[in-house]
């Protein structure tokens, strides 16, 4: 098995610190070092194996090519006839890819990420043990969806990343939510994130009318071969 087949794995690394941290030390409330071992781990993974699936990447398939790690068919929904008049069939995978462009991403937003991480340990020392677990699984749950939203395949698998962060920046925007400030401004940024839902769906629906596919592999060469025709 390649490093860059297990592409899947670095988000769900994070995931699983913040299922752990959400679900158990939280409850629990379990001691701070716990949840820093719980937290530190699932991020500081995913930044080992992120710069290890893109080192195996470029140098043995060449960064000039994309690597495509279908997990399982998302959702089949029969045909709709598209605006050039053909009939396209929809079918979304659950997939994730490596490109230049994502492994960019991938190498800087773990890498910030466990930065972070490390950081807020101190930064976050004085608050009480459930509190401190609430934190690290919403920072957690903030770089898995960071991960999906660079590694998606789709316009669809990147829409549940674009939602995820939008659900984690209210979370820790409002993290102190008995604080009446701190509550308006996760708010302001949940509503914020939910006007930027309806353009994003909106131009989930238009590329399929016009491409046929939400997939990236199909959608930037058909565009970039007829240019003048999709400007249009």
């Amino acid at each position: 098995m390649k490093f860059y087949d297990l592409i899947w794995l670095i988000p769900i690394l994070p995931l699983l610190g913040a299922l752990i941290n959400g679900l158990v030390s939280n409850r629990l409330g379990l001691k701070k070092s716990v949840t820093n071992a719980v937290a530190i781990a699932g991020s500081g993974l995913a930044w080992l194996l992120g710069w290890a699936a893109i080192v195996q990447w470029a140098l043995e398939l060449g960064i000039h090519n994309t690597h495509i790690v279908s997990l399982f068919s998302w959702f089949q929904g029969g045909s709709l006839r598209i605006l050039d008049g053909s009939v396209a069939e929809v079918d979304v995978a659950a997939s994730f890819q490596l490109d230049p462009v994502s492994a960019l991403m991938v190498a800087f937003v773990t890498f910030v990420g466990f930065l972070i991480h490390v950081y807020s340990i101190g930064y976050m020392h004085d608050e009480s043990d459930r509190a401190y677990a609430r934190y690290f699984s919403y920072l957690n749950l903030f770089m898995f969806s960071m991960l999906v939203l660079v590694l998606g395949s789709n316009m669809a698998v990147m829409f549940v990343g674009w939602e995820g962060v939008g659900l984690c920046s209210y979370l820790l925007i409002g993290f102190y939510f008995e604080k009446e400030w701190c509550a308006a401004a996760g708010m302001k940024a949940f509503v914020v994130n939910r006007i930027g839902d309806w353009g994003f769906l909106l131009a989930i629906f238009a590329t399929f009318m016009v491409f046929g596919t939400l997939e990236f592999t199909e959608i930037f060469p058909t565009a970039a071969a007829h240019p003048d025709h999709y400007a249009a």
